[in-house]
């Protein structure tokens, strides 16, 4: 195994790459939701 794949495959639990993948889902679904907020909002220069 190459050093550089194996500095990238570090040793964590099951349980804390669970709650990675959670957060990471958890801050896409608000991204949407934001996006979503402000569809159709109009941020021309002339709005201000």
């Amino acid at each position: 195994m190459p050093v550089a794949q194996k500095a990238a495959t570090v040793t964590t639990s099951p349980r804390a790459f669970i709650l990675k993948q959670a957060a990471l889902c958890a801050a896409a679904v608000l991204f949407v939701f934001v996006l979503s907020l402000t569809y159709g909002l109009d941020l021309s220069p002339g709005f201000f």
